[in-house]
């Protein structure tokens, strides 16, 4: 069984070719049917996509690294030649070291964060929700998340994170001299928009706004912070109000224009006005950075922000990576393992055939009245002349070398105790 990994993320691509290749968790299983289908054989398959990531895991009998390549430039809409230098490849022992080191944080762009874990939790899910996780990708996550869930509990690797929603409160803060009169506007209400309004409504802003496609769940958030709520149509005509705008849909174009952030400025006199872009694909058209009075920061612009205090978490990471190292032999060792399943059933049917024959032989013999010691002493005799009798003929056999291998294969699983 061989296991490979393919993927893209903010090491290796710029935001807005990430943008191409940002899957909606409600849309991976067709996603998974296609890349399947792509494949010569159906391999198991799972995709996490975040604002960071794109990867595929597969499982197959055979490697197909280039299938896979071909199918995720198809969906992005660029050409495999194009993609190739953004992408990392990695087979078994790494690909199963790339699952683990995602899972603990390690590979964040925030070093121990831990909202990776269950962005890839939820992409085990929608894969087994689509039938496309068989035993050995659902084996490589579960384990994956064990040694998460070890290195969080002892290591020091997520103390000191700072986290997405946390670095844009920070630098809100570098901007407004008092936060108390800043008024806020969430753009969403997903995860991400969550935890920004949590962040944001400790420094008690004037005002928190949820605007939001479905009333519902803004009206949800909005809630937990006595915030109001407005409908994502109004967004142009209210956005002059807001010092702060922090947005993060799964829309696949922009929602936020340069035109309507010039008409909000002018509204504003000019006023500036600090906006956060959280999407990938982007929510705020990037021209919007050019306009001199608006201070615009993507995922990737708080990069740098994010890892201030890193430095406090390197001590951990050597700790971290040795669970990780533990966890990769552990599953390497139990998929070598499996490619002897075949044989163990076949053997374990085999001495079941002969056990059920002598078993039967036995049962005539005393239901015919024969002394039981003797039944007894002919069941085990039948038994272990049939076990040998393979060992017996390659013994026997005219092969000079064919006998001298069987005997050194015959003292290894017969006569280990009297060596």
């Amino acid at each position: 069984m061989a296991v490979w990994a393919l993927g893209i993320n903010h090491t290796t691509a710029p935001l807005d070719l990430r943008g191409r290749f940002a899957f909606a968790i409600d849309k991976i299983e067709p996603h998974l049917l296609g890349l399947r289908q792509s494949m010569p054989s159906a391999p198991e398959a799972a995709i996490v996509s975040t604002c960071n990531r794109t990867e595929i895991y597969c499982a197959g009998d055979q490697t197909h690294l280039e299938h896979t390549l071909d199918w995720l430039a198809q969906s992005g809409g660029v050409s495999t030649h194009a993609l190739r230098s953004h992408t990392y490849s990695l087979n078994n022992q790494e690909a199963a070291r790339h699952a683990f080191r995602v899972a603990s944080g390690l590979d964040s762009m925030v070093l121990g964060e831990p909202q990776i874990l269950g962005q890839l939790k939820d992409a085990v899910r929608a894969a087994e929700s689509a039938g496309a996780l068989g035993s050995t990708l659902s084996q490589m996550f579960q384990r994956s998340f064990a040694v998460a869930k070890e290195v969080r509990s002892s290591t020091e690797i997520g103390a000191h994170s700072i986290s997405m929603a946390a670095a844009a409160v920070r630098l809100a803060g570098q901007l407004f001299e008092d936060m108390g009169q800043v008024k806020v506007l969430f753009v969403g209400a997903g995860e991400m928009i969550e935890l920004c309004s949590t962040h944001f409504a400790a420094k008690n802003p004037k005002s928190i706004t949820i605007a939001n496609r479905t009333l519902e769940r803004g009206e949800q958030l909005a809630g937990r912070f006595g915030a109001e709520v407005m409908r994502l149509s109004d967004l142009p005509d209210r956005l002059a109000e807001f010092d702060a705008v922090i947005s993060c849909t799964a829309s696949t174009l922009p929602i936020i224009g340069l035109g309507a952030v010039e008409r909000a400025l002018k509204k504003r006199k000019r006023r500036p006005m600090f906006m956060v872009d959280l999407a990938v694909p982007r929510d705020i058209e990037p021209e919007v950075k050019k306009l001199g009075d608006v201070y615009l920061y993507t995922v990737d612009d708080l990069a740098g922000v994010v890892q201030t205090g890193q430095a406090n978490r390197q001590a951990a990471v050597a700790q971290a990576e040795a669970i990780v190292d533990a966890g990769v032999q552990s599953f390497m060792h139990w998929l070598d393992q499996r490619h002897t399943v075949p044989l163990i059933q076949q053997l374990n049917a085999q001495a079941d055939a002969w056990r059920a024959h002598e078993m039967a032989r036995a049962r005539k013999a005393l239901a015919k009245g024969e002394d039981v010691e003797a039944v007894l002493e002919a069941l085990s005799k039948g038994l272990t002349q049939k076990m040998l009798h393979g060992a017996f003929a390659e013994l026997h056999g005219a092969d000079t070398v064919a006998r001298e291998r069987a005997s050194h294969a015959i003292e290894h699983f017969f006569l280990r105790k009297e060596r």
